[in-house]
């Protein structure tokens, strides 16, 4: 289903770029995005990292010229750093269970919070998420409600 779901997050991304000029955080973050919906948390922790990474880019932009290609492979870069460290703390426990803080993927949080700087946190949050649900809904329509979701091990 992870094929599936990434073929369909660029379909669904490419129909929202072109239809309505907005982008859900880059092509492929829909398809992952849509493979945790079942996992608030990891979305949670995905919005903060990338909060984190486009306050870190926001307050370097003010001691650097920042721009172009340097400002997209370094907000990757703070993006994955961000991810890392909520992945290597562990988590806080309830009940004796450990929560998992860990991000979607490594460099979603990077992607995210490009484009949240360059289209707004706004329109940026609402269209990944209407496409994520839309991706996921054709997943559960296709695969007839059958249970899916990234393997533990991704």
């Amino acid at each position: 289903m992870v094929l599936e779901s990434l073929g369909l997050g660029l379909v669904v991304s490419l129909v929202f770029s072109e239809l309505f000029g907005l982008v859900a955080g880059g092509l492929v973050v829909p398809g992952y995005v849509a493979l945790y919906l079942d996992r608030p948390l990891a979305l949670v922790s995905t919005a903060v990292a990338s909060f984190v990474t486009l306050g870190v880019i926001k307050f370097l932009s003010y001691f650097m010229f920042i721009f172009g290609r340097r400002r997209m492979v370094l907000t990757i870069i703070i993006g994955f750093l961000t991810g890392w460290a909520l992945r290597s703390f562990p988590g806080p426990q309830i009940a004796n269970l450990p929560l998992d803080l860990a991000p979607v993927g490594y460099i979603i949080p990077g992607l995210v919070s490009m484009h949240m700087d360059k289209q707004g946190i706004l329109h940026t949050l609402t269209t990944l998420l209407i496409a994520s649900v839309l991706v996921r809904l054709v997943l559960i329509l296709v695969s007839g409600g059958a249970f899916f979701g990234m393997p533990e091990a991704m």
